[in-house]
């Protein structure tokens, strides 16, 4: 087995809507025993849900700092309401912590400041990534549907700087100003009830003929299967990746984080690994048909050394 670059491992922020308790406890546990050295909290989905969690940031930030890790604080993917803008607003201009931009509107108040770039931002391309760098990105998360080809195109036109790949949860897609989860359980937006709350990990949808097709989470839409890309890394970390993100689920992230872990690190095969995470996250299909050029719910196992730009 061979040793390669070891990217750090990072903790993208919670999607879904999780009880106040639940939230602090699963960061609690992030900080106490997860080998990732980078953690991304904050609302980035609905402005709804901030009060479940904002009780509880600033002892999560402290615990995670007094483990060593380093925190960043998220913007909210979609702002369409003035109180949302004021938040943007005053969390850049108060925060102690680099802030991650998942939304266009929060760039202008960022520039000139270091801070982040998250996977909700279309980020395709060398050219995109160096304006957003000139403008005071000191960290991009690439989007989940880009190839392996251009991945290591943007990685090979700025070496040195820090790009992360999004390697683990389900992918986020789209997001809307209506929320489908309300709306399939007869609630509107405006009245929801926090109906999201009762899918911890989305609500799935299924075709006319009982496929998995989608999963809804509030006003995101996300991929039913899960991307799972720690047999896909070592190449990319051999080009230069600076980090790898996993994205929360409701599931055992620790065992996760422990297995992307010794994977990057040469301590165990990424097959191993993808065994062991089906035991960590059953019943959930995975995939990484994005990285190998083919649609996002395809799963390519070894032989794809084209697909991953190796001769």
């Amino acid at each position: 087995m061979t040793t390669t670059a070891n990217p750090a491992l990072s903790l993208g922020p919670v999607y879904f809507l999780w009880d106040g308790p639940k939230w602090r406890d699963f960061y609690f546990r992030i900080a106490d025993e997860a080998p990732v050295e980078h953690v991304t909290l904050g609302e980035t989905v609905c402005s709804k849900r901030q009060h479940f969690s904002e009780p509880h940031v600033a002892e999560v930030i402290e615990r995670l700092e007094a483990a060593g890790k380093r925190v960043t604080l998220s913007t909210l993917a979609m702002v369409t309401l003035e109180r949302e803008s004021r938040h943007v607003r005053d969390l850049i201009r108060d925060s102690a912590h680099p802030v991650e931009a998942n939304d266009l509107s929060a760039l202008g108040l960022l520039k000139g400041r270091p801070h982040s770039i998250g996977p909700l931002v279309n980020v395709y391309n060398a050219a995109t990534a160096r304006m957003l760098a000139a403008r005071g990105a000191q960290n991009i998360c690439l989007p989940p549907e880009l190839p392996a080809a251009s991945v290591r195109e943007i990685l090979a036109a700025m070496p040195g700087f820090s790009f992360e790949l999004f390697a683990f949860g389900r992918m986020p897609l789209a997001i809307s100003a209506r929320c489908a989860h309300a709306r399939s359980k007869g609630l509107t937006k405006d009245n929801c009830q926090f109906i999201c709350g009762e899918e911890p990990d989305g609500l799935p949808l299924r075709t006319l003929d009982r496929q998995s097709f989608l999963v809804l989470n509030g006003v995101q839409t996300m991929s039913s299967s899960c991307a799972v890309l720690v047999d896909d890394l070592a190449p990319l970390a051999e080009a230069g990746l600076s980090r790898v993100r996993l994205s929360p689920q409701d599931c055992d992230m620790v065992a996760v984080a422990r297995l992307y872990r010794a994977v990057l690190d040469g301590r165990m095969d990424g097959a191993e690994a993808i065994g062991a995470l089906a035991s960590v996250y059953p019943g959930v299909p995975f995939s990484n048909g994005f990285l190998h050029q083919q649609e996002g719910a395809a799963w390519v196992s070894r032989g794809r050394n084209a697909a991953m730009g190796h001769a």
